[in-house]
């Protein structure tokens, strides 16, 4: 399947595996990378310029297809060493940056100088039309479906999909709420280039997570997620569990008075615990309502394959079948 994101970043199938905290490492972005599609490795995640940069080469090692890179831009006490990380990509030859977070303009003139193609994370049509203004190649146009930071529109897919196709000129991929050959279809129809999955790749066999969390995505329904942080304006949408649900109790009682610092026994250093550890009620974690849309954990190929198969199923045989009557 041929799209304008398949050759923008020279890759066989239109799926993106978007960057996750503690879960895009580069056994994830490889399996994804070799199977068409285009893995990422999550930068923030290393830790330092030169952990990401003895991870890029070790993914190398792993795949000759492309991959990219996720660099978040967050606001911070301790800034991360965002230079650093920059030159640790452009010096392993990575030609593909997922940004998210902050507007990443600061960072477009030595990313674009090395010629590497970036795809900003947005929530919001307008947030997708000023990464196309400031020279972003694509969008990931982020519905509110979505595991992690939703924005605070709260706009779905159904909505925002073809208000993006409305608006935009540069091509698009739709994330949150993406898990199959449905999805992909769906997608291309409201009028994206492909799509971004997330929490469905950490339910594969790839996926460097403990095992609880696998099973925790399997067992979730499309009822199982919560949003939380809502009045702290940095919304997320995470898995429900006991540590989250003393957040929102605690949110519930504080009111506008709650502060970071309330809550941050229920967020802060929870990844390591969750996904290394498997210790499911240690906090907040990201997770997308499409959990109620997994069902098994395959390989990575075995997925994709399958996500594939089914796109060509339905676009050649079911939807034909409507056009025909």
């Amino acid at each position: 399947m041929k799209t304008r994101i398949t050759e923008m970043f020279g890759i066989q199938h239109p799926i993106i595996q978007g960057g996750m905290h503690f879960v895009g490492f580069a056994e994830m972005a490889a399996a994804v990378s070799n199977a068409g599609g285009l893995g990422i490795i999550t930068g923030l995640t290393q830790g330092t310029p030169a952990k990401l940069a003895a991870e890029i080469a070790r993914c190398k090692q792993m795949t000759s297809k492309p991959f990219g890179v996720n660099l978040t831009f967050l606001p911070a006490l301790t800034q991360p060493d965002y230079p650093g990380y920059i030159k640790a990509i452009i010096d392993g030859g990575v030609k593909v940056v997922e940004t998210a977070g902050n507007n990443p303009q600061k960072w477009m003139p030595a990313l674009k100088e090395a010629g590497i193609k970036v795809i900003h994370k947005c929530t919001s049509v307008r947030h997708s039309l000023k990464a196309e203004a400031i020279g972003c190649d694509a969008v990931s146009v982020d519905g509110f479906e979505c595991g992690g930071h939703p924005g605070e529109d709260d706009v779905p897919n159904f909505i925002l999909l073809p208000r993006a196709a409305d608006e935009l000129k540069i091509p698009f991929v739709a994330s949150g709420g993406m898990a199959d050959g449905r999805s992909l279809v769906a997608a291309l129809a409201l009028g994206a280039e492909g799509m971004n999955m997330g929490t469905r790749f950490i339910a594969t066999k790839e996926a460097p997570v403990h095992d609880n969390v696998k099973k925790a995505l399997v067992a979730a329904s499309e009822l199982d997620t919560r949003l939380v942080m809502r009045p702290l304006r940095n919304t997320e949408r995470v898995l429900k569990n006991a540590a989250v649900d003393r957040l929102l109790e605690k949110e519930k009682a504080l009111g506008a008075n709650i502060k970071f610092e309330d809550i941050i026994g229920e967020v802060a250093g929870v990844y390591p615990k969750v996904m290394t550890d498997g210790q499911m009620d240690a906090g907040a974690w990201s997770c997308g309502m499409v959990a109620g849309l997994i069902y098994d954990v395959p390989s990575v190929k075995e997925l994709i394959d399958r996500i594939m198969h089914d796109a060509e199923e339905i676009i050649g045989t079911r939807l034909k079948r409507f056009a025909a009557g």
